[in-house]
């Protein structure tokens, strides 16, 4: 869950891989899995589906007890706001939601009035935004 990931755990991250455009959604959920490399394309075993990943640097050390990596997970799940606008998260967002613009390699990302389907703070609106950064 995105509350429950500390920088120092996605420190190893060199690149994210997005498998769909980002740009179109106000939000994706994030997880730490456990997988067993750290490289490529992981399983997916949830409902939904898989929005993105990431890949870590050759530093990265496997765990020693399970020899799996922990990696980061980006999905959407059937009922999110993207293919049910008006459903359960036609405001707010799941826990482990983040705004996908907000993440980076190493960057846990956050939620931002987009990612919430909240109104804009006078703050963004003064600046002509319609989305944050």
């Amino acid at each position: 869950m995105s509350a429950l990931i500390a920088e120092d755990e996605i420190f190893h991250e060199a690149e994210l891989v997005w498998l769909e455009d980002i740009t179109a959604l106000d939000y994706v959920r994030q997880s730490l899995d456990r997988l067993p490399t750290r490289r490529g394309r992981p399983a997916y075993h949830r409902d939904g589906r898989m929005v993105g990943y990431a890949l870590l640097g050759p530093q990265a050390k496997p765990s020693r007890s399970s020899g799996t990596f922990r990696r980061r997970v980006f999905w959407l799940l059937p009922h999110d706001r993207d293919t049910d606008p008006e459903g359960l998260y036609a405001t707010g967002a799941p826990a482990e939601a983040v705004d996908p613009r907000t993440l980076a390699p190493g960057r846990k990302g956050r939620k931002t009035e987009r990612s919430e389907a909240g109104p804009l703070s006078p703050a963004v609106g003064e600046l002509g935004d319609t989305l944050p950064l």
